[in-house]
């Protein structure tokens, strides 16, 4: 009995020794993959921020492009519209998504290209114990002053295991829970008339001061 209590022992430590080498190994690939979409996205912020003065159009469709395989814009605006999603219809939840990735940009554009330099280290990678499915990276924005502002980004694993974002934390504000509180607030103030909400996004998010929030936390 005490040699196949062994054998069992011995069998488990292999395999946990396994899936924490396995789970290392996902987790230094999405840092890798992350840091690469972040750096880039940097840079190109960087050589095109004479081109929102320019064209406001092109810089959004520039930023579009570089975010869309990594960002998943889709399911972000679905829970900001929480359960009031099963009372739009498709053409409206395709309307507000759209929407809210233009307000987005409109909203934080301006504050991106006017910044000081700035750069972001991405410092690890973890995938849920729960689920290995979704993984939080953790990420500091270091300023040219020196101030540090931590990011968490919440990722999950789509199909053909591609890896995407689905919110994002920033010194403790949860950015995707800000905006639902603001879409059910904005339903609240138009009595359930979800195409008025869609249709004032974007001065919603206008009024919506996350700098605020992120300063004062």
């Amino acid at each position: 009995m005490l040699g196949l209590k062994r054998a069992f022992f011995a069998v488990f430590a292999l395999l946990v020794m396994v899936t924490g080498q396995a789970w290392a190994g996902v987790e230094d690939d999405l840092k890798q993959y992350v840091n690469d979409n972040t750096q880039m996205l940097v840079k190109k912020l960087n050589a095109e921020k004479g081109l929102y003065e320019k064209d406001p159009e092109a810089f959004y469709r520039s930023m579009d492009e570089a975010l869309t395989d990594f960002v998943d814009f889709r399911r972000i605006a679905a829970r900001v519209m929480g359960r009031y999603a099963r009372q739009t219809s498709r053409e409206q939840r395709d309307e507000f998504v759209v929407k809210f990735k233009r307000s987005l940009f409109e909203s934080y554009a301006k504050a991106l290209v006017t910044a000081d330099e700035f750069k972001i280290n991405v410092l690890e990678a973890e995938l849920l114990p729960q689920d290995d499915s979704r993984a939080s990276v953790q990420l500091v924005v270091i300023t040219a002053s020196g101030n540090r502002y931590p990011v968490t980004y919440s990722m999950y694993k789509a199909k053909e295991d591609r890896w995407l974002m689905e919110n994002v934390i920033v010194e403790g504000v949860n950015i995707g829970l800000a905006f639902r509180d603001r879409f059910a607030q904005e339903m609240e103030e138009n009595r359930g008339q979800v195409q008025l909400v869609i249709d004032g996004w974007a001065d919603s998010v206008k009024s919506l001061n996350l700098e605020e929030d992120v300063t004062s936390s």
